[in-house]
């Protein structure tokens, strides 16, 4: 079938997984994640972006999109070397507090690093490494780096990936400082467009939802993600209003596995759930958020999402035979709500194998597994995170 396209993945958190668990949203930011971040090097991008990588390819994702970190050279790196396709980004923001002293850069800077990035490494890697414009959240955006980022999206030909409407505290926050929701201030800016990637988009009117329509918005839903603190995203109307809804992962510290084939299970139960509705977000609605609607996400309907002539070879080949994923009824039932990742033999991006019966061929996994625990364990004394004394490594 075709590889799985993941639309919301922070490669640079990869190493911060198990970081975040048990705390709400800002505690997650500002005590443990910014700080984590912000004391990665380069070359800590890199061995977090493989190691990203390697949990992807091994779980069927061929393509992906990444919302924003601090080093877009390392994650190229990682990408170029692993074999699969990224959409990249800084994650650039221009206000707000708490933010980490590397990390305040003026309106200017920010657009400025981004538009450096796009002319030494979009396009790279035949063509599989691509950079976008990565906002943040409305907490940490102006609206004049919204607005320029928009128009520079636009002139060089590329998508803006951003974080919208993803907390309760969000909304309020925007609504006590202007009087609207987030999206509603983004339609009032003239940003919402084909090529906006709204991530999470949980806390949503439907008359917002009628502007992600109006505009043809793209949307990636993260439901792990959403499920330890977010809340959930109106996926079932936004489906019926025929607004392209594609599936992410999120970040290792809030989710812990960047595995999509886990993510297609979670979507197709959590919507039944606090619906009372068990036939909303069917099967085969999912593997096309996961496949068809991935593309369209990420603006490559037509290279990927589908196994048809004329697309890139991006694929994956299944074997079935096995206890948790037998018998076969459905096929598509299957895939959706019984495969693991387990299951996937074979992952092939580009026409090039970079699985074969389970073995990556692009990565050395234990070399990589031991540096990345190594720098794992570095980053987080660097940043002096306090840990809940129920970890083991302290």
């Amino acid at each position: 079938m075709p590889g799985l396209i993941n639309t919301h993945v922070h490669t640079s958190q990869q190493l911060g997984r198990g970081l975040g668990d048990d705390v709400n949203l800002l505690t997650w930011l500002h005590d443990r994640i910014w700080p984590y971040e912000s004391s990665m090097t380069e070359e800590d991008s890199y061995i977090s972006t493989l190691l990203c990588c390697a949990e992807q390819i091994k779980a069927g994702t061929t393509a992906f999109a990444e919302p924003g970190g601090q080093f877009v050279s390392g994650m190229a790196r990682g990408v170029a070397q692993a074999g699969i396709r990224g959409k990249l980004a800084n994650s650039i923001m221009d206000c707000g507090e708490g933010l980490p002293a590397n990390w305040v850069h003026s309106t200017d800077e920010e657009i400025a690093r981004t538009v450096e990035d796009i002319k030494n490494f979009h396009n790279t890697a035949d063509g599989r490494v691509q950079v976008w414009f990565g906002l943040r959240t409305i907490f940490n955006n102006s609206d004049e780096l919204i607005l320029r980022s928009k128009e520079m999206a636009d002139r060089y030909g590329v998508g803006v990936h951003m974080h919208v409407a993803e907390v309760k505290d969000e909304v309020e926050y925007l609504k006590a400082k202007i009087g609207v929701q987030t999206v509603t201030h983004l339609n009032d800016l003239g940003v919402l467009d084909k090529n906006f990637l709204a991530v999470h988009t949980v806390w949503l009117t439907n008359e917002e939802v009628g502007m992600f329509k109006a505009h043809d918005v793209k949307v990636s839903h993260d439901p792990a993600a959403a499920m330890k603190v977010l809340g959930f995203a109106k996926v079932p109307r936004m489906l019926r209003e025929g607004i392209c809804v594609s599936i992410g992962t999120d970040g290792a510290p809030c989710n812990n596995r960047m595995d999509m084939v886990d993510e297609m299970w979670l979507t197709s139960l959590i919507h039944k759930g606090w619906r009372l509705e068990p036939d909303v977000v069917k099967a085969q609605e999912v593997l096309t958020m996961a496949t068809m609607n991935g593309a369209k996400a990420i603006l490559e309907e037509k290279n990927l999402g589908s196994l048809t002539p004329g697309k890139k070879a991006d694929l994956i080949v299944i074997d079935p035979r096995s206890a948790g994923m037998l018998p076969l009824h459905d096929p598509i039932a299957n895939l959706v709500s019984a495969m693991h990742s387990e299951n996937i033999r074979d992952t092939m991006c580009n026409g090039k194998w970079l699985m074969r019966d389970r073995r990556l061929l692009t990565i050395d996994e234990d070399a990589l597994y031991t540096e990345a625990q190594q720098r794992a364990d570095a980053i987080r004394r660097r940043a002096g995170i306090a840990l809940p004394s129920r970890f083991p490594l302290q």
